[in-house]
């Protein structure tokens, strides 16, 4: 094969259309996070991370989970892990819940080094970041304010388990959990999570406020540092701390009023014991995976609940995963202006643009899409119920790691099929759609019509 004939102008060279995607952001971040994902999967798969043998499936499934923390899991952290599989599993979350891009920033800066064009795309893309200027300041207060918390965290959580668990395995258990919680991947050290702190006062407020933290989105918090001020704060800001509050309020009375009576969640605790469960159940859908209660025995109504929890996730630039709360309330905004025939869109005396309202519309319809075909796919390869498959569907793309139970009897193709899930969900729909329609611009225009709807 000739690459090069002397002949052959540098003009005349013109690179193939392949090479432009090999350069995309997307595809870049896709292929860290599947890198990131493989070293796992090696690490996983040696002999001292594990107390017996696993499957090479099983050691992926794993490393997928804690790179995209999900929290799925087909074989018990605590006891199928030694404490370096479990710290492997902890540094994975770490990388994938923070972001490649943010520790490869920060590294390079530290280095002494500069942030070229591409690294500043790519990282624009991973912090869903419009103005490329700021990245190296958004990218070292997200580290900052991460280890921050994570530190408080780890501390109250420690003090808590030290007489129950003795300083060693207190001090493991306060990295372990704080990590996971903050990074919304709800990656437990025993197989029923946290259903023995149901009604822990001190675990329960300590893990919800790390996944609530983590989830609200690193650019919230940024702006509130900044502006300290409701009238300052962006209007992406406040869409977000009122979606959030709503949300999760809504979701708690929900949930309180539907499980008071059922003897299988709520029924047995006390009065103080019942809202604390109720809340956290209300906010660990936001992608956090953790859960007090038996969730194969809720009410099919909370089920219901949780499922759309699942579904809408969390802010943009944080831990968590799901359409993202924002892009809910557009299309809640969205309807509501149709219906009432108004011109535009607005919120806080601001009109929302046509293609923020397309791209939510798009990133729901391709999340329903991907969501559906994963169902199927799951309904022909498992014998399992309904609900069971769709809520694992759901629970993979938001990458929430909640279960029915039937995570632990995954075939290998439902292994695979979930894996695929959560590797979607992490990076986004509308990443992977990147992949099958580039952006391209006509310049021939056609005469508009209108179609029948509905």
């Amino acid at each position: 094969m000739v690459l090069w004939h002397p002949s052959i102008s540098p003009i005349e060279r013109k690179p193939k259309a392949g090479k432009k995607l090999l350069g995309a952001p997307p595809l870049i971040l896709s292929g860290s996070f599947a890198l990131l994902i493989l070293l796992g999967t090696c690490l996983l798969k040696l002999p001292v991370a594990t107390t017996s043998p696993i499957s090479w499936i099983q050691s992926l499934f794993t490393a997928t989970s804690a790179v995209t923390v999900t929290g799925l899991v087909v074989v018990d952290t605590g006891t199928q892990f030694t404490m370096f599989g479990q710290t492997v599993i902890a540094l994975l979350i770490q990388c994938g819940g923070l972001g490649l891009m943010t520790f490869a920033i920060v590294t390079l800066i530290a280095l002494g080094g500069r942030i070229g064009f591409l690294q500043r795309t790519v990282a624009r893309e991973a912090f869903n970041q419009t103005d490329a200027s700021t990245l190296t300041s958004t990218a070292k207060s997200v580290l900052a304010f991460a280890l921050l918390i994570e530190a408080i965290g780890m501390v109250v959580l420690t003090l808590r388990w030290q007489a129950e668990l003795g300083w060693t395995d207190s001090l493991f258990h306060g990295f372990f959990y704080t990590i996971s919680a903050f990074n919304n991947a709800g990656f437990a050290l025993s197989a029923d999570s946290l259903m023995p702190y149901v009604d822990d006062i001190t675990v329960n407020l300590t893990i919800t406020a790390l996944f609530i933290i983590g989830g609200l989105g690193f650019t919230v918090w940024i702006d509130l540092k900044r502006h300290r001020c409701w009238s300052k704060l962006t209007v992406y800001s406040k869409m977000m701390i009122t979606g959030t509050c709503l949300i999760n309020g809504v979701a708690l009375i929900a949930i309180y009023l539907i499980e008071y009576d059922n003897p299988n969640t709520l029924a047995p605790l006390s009065e103080s014991g019942k809202w604390l469960a109720s809340w956290f159940q209300a906010v660990t859908p936001r992608t956090a995976g953790f859960n007090t209660l038996a969730i194969d025995q809720l009410e099919d109504a909370t089920t219901a609940i949780i499922l759309v929890l699942m579904f809408i996730g969390g802010g943009s630039l944080s831990t968590a995963s799901g359409i993202k709360v924002v892009t809910f309330m557009v299309l809640i905004l969205a309807t509501y202006a149709f219906l009432r025939r108004d011109e535009a869109v607005y919120v806080y005396k601001r009109e929302i643009s046509r293609e923020t309202i397309s791209k939510a519309l798009a990133l729901s319809l391709i999340s329903i899409g991907i969501t559906w075909i994963a169902i199927f796919c799951l309904l022909l390869s498992e014998s399992a119920e309904m609900t069971d498959v769709v809520f694992e569907a759901v629970s993979a793309l938001g990458t929430v790691g909640l279960s029915r139970g039937l995570t632990g009897s995954l075939s290998d193709v439902g292994e695979c099929i979930i894996i695929f899930m959560m590797f979607a969900g992490r990076l986004g729909p509308l990443t992977l759609a990147y992949f099958l329609a580039s952006p391209r611009k006509k310049k021939l225009r056609y005469a508009e019509t209108k179609l029948a709807i509905g």
